[in-house]
């Protein structure tokens, strides 16, 4: 076969980017299907022994945050007791996919125009990563970013008008999987798992 076939199932919108961004610097012959998108972390809790016994037909990578659950390991004897078929990834970002994009700081100090020291460099101890970006792009200089992903004042809203948009961005134009997994464990694991996999048929 000249190309690996793969469905992914993620949260959301940027954790399909983050994920489509590993296979391309992969260099691997991934060819993405469909990605299952349809909100949140309980969407993929409830739908992920589908996936397992899919898997058996076309590999699966499913991505989810690990927030506030106290290890990968408990999330997934959680949510798939039963054995894992070799063709399902199941990764798990901590504590969210925003600590992976912080793992690689340059790139991102750059993108907001803050100074790289305001961006922690032990990513996956961050108990916050969305509330902590948010935190850091209150100091972009450019304006425009800053309006994006940091919510109106007096705002109800957790995030910017376009915070996925602008992160999405980032992720396809700056981000540097080789040099955000030195920093995140847990993307580290990820990549790994990504770039070793071979498909059971």
């Amino acid at each position: 076969m000249d190309f690996i076939p793969i469905n992914l199932a993620v949260e959301d919108s940027l954790s399909e980017a983050v994920l489509q961004a590993i296979l391309l610097q992969s260099k691997l012959p991934y060819q993405v299907g469909t990605c299952y998108c349809k909100g949140g972390f309980g969407y993929l809790k409830n739908k992920i022994k589908g996936f397992n016994n899919a898997a058996k037909g076309t590999p699966y990578i499913v991505l989810t945050d690990l927030d506030t659950m106290e290890c990968p390991l408990k999330v997934i004897q959680e949510w798939l007791p039963s054995p894992k078929h070799p063709n399902l990834l199941f990764r798990i970002a901590v504590r969210e996919v925003e600590a992976w994009l912080l793992a690689d700081s340059e790139a991102f100090a750059n993108f907001l125009g803050v100074q790289q020291t305001s961006i922690p460099q032990d990513v996956d101890k961050i108990s916050d990563p969305k509330q902590t970006l948010i935190n850091i792009a209150r100091k972009a200089k450019k304006r425009e970013l800053r309006e994006a992903i940091v919510p109106q004042p007096n705002s109800t809203a957790k995030v910017g008008r376009d915070y996925n948009g602008q992160l999405i961005y980032f992720v396809e134009k700056f981000w540097r999987v080789d040099v955000a997994k030195n920093y995140s464990p847990s993307l580290e694991r990820a990549v790994n798992a990504i770039t070793a996999f071979e498909p059971t048929w």
